[in-house]
């Protein structure tokens, strides 16, 4: 009776692992760090790991990219972009509920509480939208605003630039 209980309990282990992964409904950005528990320079497999294998696959990016979603078709979630099979850039798509800076700045704030919160930003002009960066060692951070609030953030390389 006691090796049929370890072996149900390893069964339940083994199956609960991937139930874990899955993309945050409330997703945290580490400046320089991580956003939404993803790292830049993780593979391709910590990423299913985190996030979990729901995801589906930009077919006209530059690089291969991975698109996060609560649902299928939904527009809300996080991008994954991978050079060389590892991590380059993760951001957020649209502007998903919940999701916060570390330092509680939380997507919808305006531009001014930005500045307030991450001190010294670059602005950067992209199609319609701005995206004010910020280096912090090997990585750069990006907070986007559009339509005067805060609407989204990344998480590159130190030498990307941050449109998409």
């Amino acid at each position: 009776m006691t090796k049929g209980l370890i072996v149900t309990a390893l069964v339940a282990l083994v199956l609960a692992a991937p139930a874990a992964a899955g993309l945050p409904r409330a997703g945290t950005l580490v400046p320089g760090v991580s956003l939404g528990g993803v790292r830049l320079g993780e593979s391709a497999h910590t990423v299913r790991t985190t996030l979990g294998s729901f995801y589906g696959v930009c077919a006209g990016c530059a690089r291969p990219t991975w698109y996060f979603t609560y649902r299928a078709y939904d527009k809300h979630g996080l991008g994954v972009e991978f050079s060389a099979g590892r991590v380059s850039a993760v951001y957020t798509l649209w502007e998903p509920a919940g999701w916060h800076a570390a330092s509680g700045l939380r997507l919808g704030a305006s531009p001014l509480a930005v500045h307030r919160r991450v001190g010294f930003i670059e602005t950067v002009t992209c199609s319609s939208y701005d995206a004010l960066v910020t280096d912090h060692g090997h990585a750069r951070t990006a907070y986007y605003l559009y339509q005067g609030s805060l609407w989204g953030f990344g998480l590159f390389r130190r030498d990307a630039g941050p449109c998409r």
